[in-house]
């Protein structure tokens, strides 16, 4: 009996000791976690592989690009809209509905029949000549004229102007007289006269242009004030376009081309093919297409202040 007891009073310690060892390590803590104890952080998004583009990256609609090409769109960038093409057919632009008649100087055999210099006059001259001829180029003057006349109609053409030519050949035989009167028949609004110019001094350059006078006797002369707008604009536009040295514009009453006219009319000199240097420059096509182009502007620098 004593050594029963003796067990239990031994074992039960054991016991008990065991239960509450056991009770203490699944309980909760009631205070707060120690400062050793911290939340996890949290996991960073993986970066970019070495080599990735920028469009791999997920960015917000439009993020890095200009404005300008930001459609709006799911953020994506698009071609450029193609620009739209003026229609200068159109009412209201200087250049609709308006008739330049172009006269490529001179032929290529001259008519040395005499013609009167203007309607009534007494006074005669030559119906048309044969021109000047390149010092350095050889080529002469009617057959530049051509060429740079055909340039223009093509120029003027696709700004939206009518052109007529009075002769898309060097095998013709007009006088001065008969181009003016197809200006008037064919009611131009501007006639053009082109040609080149030649002097006993080589060392001379330059452009210059043609109109009648404030007093010219004939019915041209009533028109001294667009004629002489039309010359100015004419030579600023080509000396500016083309670097020629602009020479004048020359007023006179001695030119039966401009006389017999009932139209706007100016003469082109553009430049002087008597000087070797001009002579190789007038005849280069890359200098030709400058050339047409500063002609265009000054027909429609004309036509803008006059403001039709």
């Amino acid at each position: 009996m004593k050594r029963s007891l003796f067990f239990v009073l031994l074992v039960l310690p054991v016991l008990f000791c065991a239960f509450g060892c056991a009770s203490k390590q699944t309980e909760a803590p009631a205070g707060p976690q120690s400062a050793e104890v911290q939340a996890e952080p949290e996991e960073a998004p993986p970066a970019p592989e070495e080599g990735a583009s920028q469009d791999e990256i997920s960015l917000p609609p439009g993020a890095g690009l200009p404005d300008s090409e930001f459609t709006g769109e799911n953020g994506n960038p698009a071609e450029p809209p193609a620009l739209p093409q003026p229609d200068p057919q159109l009412t209201g632009t200087p250049q609709a509905n308006k008739l330049v008649v172009l006269d490529p100087g001179h032929q290529a055999r001259a008519n040395t029949g005499q013609e009167p210099v203007g309607p009534g006059a007494s006074e005669m001259k030559m119906k048309v000549s044969g021109g000047t001829q390149g010092v350095a180029t050889g080529v002469p003057e009617y057959d530049l004229a051509l060429t740079v006349s055909l340039l223009l109609r093509d120029e003027l053409g696709s700004r939206g102007y009518e052109v007529l030519m009075t002769r898309e050949t060097n095998d013709v035989d007009l006088s001065n007289r008969e181009r003016a009167e197809l200006a008037n028949q064919a009611g131009a609004d501007v006639f053009l006269r082109i040609h080149a110019n030649g002097s006993g001094d080589p060392s001379v350059t330059g452009a210059m242009t043609l109109c009648p006078t404030a007093g010219n006797p004939y019915p041209v002369g009533g028109l001294y004030s667009r004629c002489r707008l039309l010359a100015d604009c004419v030579l600023e536009e080509y000396a500016a376009a083309a670097g020629a040295r602009m020479e004048r514009v020359w007023e006179t009453d001695t030119m039966s081309g401009l006389n017999w006219c009932q139209v706007p009319v100016t003469l082109l000199e553009t430049g002087y093919m008597s000087n070797p240097d001009e002579d190789r420059l007038l005849n280069d096509p890359a200098h030709q297409v400058r050339m047409v182009r500063g002609i265009a502007d000054g027909v429609d620098r004309y036509f803008s202040e006059m403001g039709v």
